[in-house]
């Protein structure tokens, strides 16, 4: 399991962003633009890129700000840097995708985001629908807006009392350890993840993924949701653009699931006419590192292909 390429990509953003690449075997059907969720990177999805590029699509994902080996000014690991927010997350995108559309003129661009990258995923297709084949949206934790400007209010309270922008001490406490005591029986607070013991070793064992975010992260995870609800961006939004969302039944950070369907009657209340949502029973929080992932990405390969064809 492997990418092809792992090159750097400089953003007008002032991002030196490091970008993996796997190639398709054989003629490229389409590109898929992969979006790595909160405290992990790119390279986690090396075995997804295989997956794909075996059936036809080349792959593209890169480190988020403050991920992985992505550099940018004031932006060390856990920090996206001190004049940046979601609308920079989502510029950096927007480089990826351009940078894609160059080097693969006319290739239908599918983009896709687990859990944070969701969440990029779905703002970036209503911003730039008219870019895209399709929006594959998986594992996304959307706060409500009450959630989210409460979580907003905390954090600002939190930047005050400390001064700067370091690692939250409360988020953390009502997101991911509430996440873990979903499982009473847990063998590791990271459980929640997934029910595959060996993939979330493997998360616990990795230095570049499981630190602590910081408080510009989390408020620009709490931004996406606002604008991912936003009234005026849904009603400008290409409402035909398809879109396949994805959750899990065990999954505590989306309310097993209640959260993807939430998205999904928001989505269909405004208009939108091409909808696929799959709940996946026993699934827990990363789909594709889940026993029984197979099935979640043979499945992205099907609703893929009837984009293309």
């Amino acid at each position: 399991m492997s990418f092809d390429a792992e090159t750097r990509l400089m953003t007008p953003t002032g991002a030196d962003l490091r970008l993996f690449e796997r190639r398709a075997t054989g003629k490229a059907r389409a590109a898929v633009q992969i979006n790595h969720g909160v405290a992990e990177h790119a390279a986690r999805y090396a075995r997804f890129a295989d997956f794909l590029s075996q059936r036809g699509f080349s792959i593209y994902a890169h480190d988020h700000r403050g991920h992985g080996k992505t550099k940018a000014p004031g932006a060390p690991l856990g920090h996206i840097g001190p004049d940046a927010d979601a609308d920079t997350l989502l510029d950096d995108v927007l480089a990826v995708h351009r940078h894609i559309a160059e080097k693969h003129p006319g290739l239908p661009v599918i983009i896709f985001g687990h859990s944070m990258g969701g969440m990029i995923a779905v703002n970036f297709a209503l911003r730039h629908g008219h870019r895209l084949a399709g929006a594959a949206v998986w594992n996304a934790p959307l706060a409500t807006r009450p959630e989210a400007l409460a979580g907003k209010a905390v954090l600002a309270w939190e930047r005050f009392r400390l001064g700067s922008d370091v690692p939250s001490r409360l988020l953390p406490k009502i997101t991911f350890a509430t996440w873990a005591r979903a499982f009473p029986e847990r063998r590791t607070d990271s459980d929640w993840l997934s029910r595959d013991e060996t993939e979330v070793d493997k998360y616990i064992a990795d230095p570049l993924s499981g630190w602590e975010a910081s408080i510009g992260i989390w408020t620009a995870l709490f931004d996406l949701s606002l604008n991912a609800a936003d009234q005026a961006a849904l009603e400008a939004a290409r409402k035909t653009l398809p879109f396949m969302l994805v959750g899990g039944d065990t999954d505590p950070s989306t309310k097993g699931g209640k959260t993807v369907r939430k998205l999904e009657k928001r989505l269909a209340q405004n208009g939108f006419s091409n909808l696929e949502t799959r709940i996946y029973e026993g699934f827990r929080h990363e789909s594709l590192n889940e026993l029984g992932r197979e099935k979640a990405m043979e499945d992205f390969v099907r609703w893929a292909g009837k984009l293309i064809n």
